[in-house]
């Protein structure tokens, strides 16, 4: 861009200048400011622009519309460039590293705004078809805004629990925010709220998984002690046994341990559907991480070989490998975990669950696999039962792929149940939900 032609430049002179016929622009260059440039197009456009060398490289950069900008104001950024350039520094990279910033501002204050019923119409849009039709009906009656016509009786219909939040900016959906909700619609509706509040557990556990609502939900907003201490308590109707409304509590409180050998042991139980004993005495020998299979020493049998399933396997390869021993202790003196009792029952009181025992979690198996319609000997054999006429006319031994269709199929709903995201690493069979 040859600059051997320069004009004093005036506010009259800037707005006269014109595009040479037959050209595509003309360039007109300031005799008081170095490097600053006006260029006019045929068409009609006109804007400041800036030219110098930095390292042996020519800079070129658009200041603006001379519309809206004014020659002082050109000037001023012309020599701002060139301050810049005379620092050995590129105003271009200054300049993107300025409208970076402003937009990560721009996208932050964006972030402060959002509520919580736009990140729960994303949540459902993103986890309805792994859904079943019955657990997609309950997130929406549970927030739905009510005084709607009801399909059957007379009246309108009720907002649901969980609609006095969804104005809520995710950013104030402090724990004592929910606190308040929790004393206000427990004082008419308890039931409704116990499954309300396990719904919002699962959606706080997914919307820090995802891109764009990580950090937004204060720490603490559903986990706090507090917090969980005024979630209605919810009586178990089967005895010894979790109910599939009381699992997204129960792994919450076992996912915050501190202890991940006691973390990954209670987990594994209620997803293998083991008996304590026979997990206390898990060997790295007997888990298979090449064929995703783990020997059990079974009381009955003496052994049987189950599916590794994909999370039970993340579970046991994030373990220290101290020993020998799959569950294992640097303060018992056999190396091992010995009695994992004393924390579950902290867990139950902290989740606010019924009493429940570790084999209320090998229970807990049998009575989930229904949700899956898993068949009773699948489940016998998966969990060591004496094969029973009454449990299976025809029982008959399975090959462990079949097992692990039907085992990794429950531990994917269970883990939906309890609003664990968790992604199955390159080569593992992906986690599917049945219906």
């Amino acid at each position: 861009m040859a600059q051997s032609s320069k004009v004093k430049f005036t506010e009259p002179r800037v707005e006269a200048f014109t595009c040479d016929a037959g050209k595509s622009q003309s360039l007109f260059w300031d005799a008081d400011t170095k490097g600053l440039c006006v260029r006019v197009t045929a068409a009609g456009a006109k804007s400041y622009i800036f030219e110098s060398r930095l390292n042996g490289n020519t800079i070129r950069m658009t200041i603006g519309d001379a519309r809206s900008w004014s020659l002082s104001k050109a000037r001023q950024q012309a020599d701002e460039f060139r301050q810049s350039i005379n620092k050995g520094i590129d105003p271009r990279q200054t300049k993107a590293d300025l409208m970076a910033e402003q937009e990560a501002k721009r996208q932050e204050a964006k972030r402060e705004c959002v509520t919580l019923g736009e990140a729960w119409e994303a949540y459902i849009k993103a986890r309805k078809a792994k859904w079943s039709a019955l657990h997609l009906r309950d997130h929406l009656r549970l927030s739905q805004a009510g005084g709607e016509a009801k399909k059957r009786g007379k009246g309108l219909t009720e907002p649901g629990p969980l609609h006095a939040l969804m104005s809520v900016k995710l950013s104030a959906l402090t724990d004592d925010r929910i606190k308040e909700w929790l004393r206000v619609e427990s004082a008419r509706r308890p039931t409704r709220v116990a499954l309300a509040f396990r719904q919002l557990v699962a959606f706080c556990n997914w919307a820090g998984e995802e891109r764009d609502y990580t950090g937004m939900i204060p720490a603490g907003a559903v986990t706090a002690k507090s917090v969980r201490d005024d979630v209605p308590k919810m009586e178990s109707k089967e005895g010894d046994c979790m109910q599939r409304e009381q699992l997204a509590l129960w792994f919450g409180a076992v996912r915050q341990l501190s202890n991940p050998v006691q973390s990954a042991y209670l987990q594994s139980l209620l997803l293998t559907g083991a008996r304590r004993t026979e997990l206390l005495d898990l060997r790295w020998a007997d888990v298979d991480f090449r064929w995703q299979v783990m020997t059990i020493r079974d009381k009955v049998e003496g052994e049987r070989v189950i599916p590794l399933t994909p999370y039970v396997s993340h579970l046991l390869e994030s373990l220290p490998r101290r020993n020998e021993w799959v569950f294992s202790s640097d303060k018992a003196a056999g190396g091992k975990l010995t009695d994992p009792n004393p924390t579950h029952s902290r867990i139950i009181k902290a989740a606010g669950l019924p009493h429940l025992t570790l084999h209320g979690l090998r229970r807990s198996f049998g009575t989930l696999a229904e949700w899956v319609e898993m068949p009773t000997g699948v489940v016998a054999q998966i969990q060591g039962h004496k094969p029973s006429a009454i449990a299976e006319k025809h029982y008959r031994r399975r090959p462990v792929d079949l097992l692990r269709m039907w085992h990794s199929k429950l531990e994917a709903w269970i883990l939906e149940q309890a609003g664990v995201v968790f992604v199955p690493a390159e080569g593992q069979e992906r986690l599917r939900v049945v219906a």
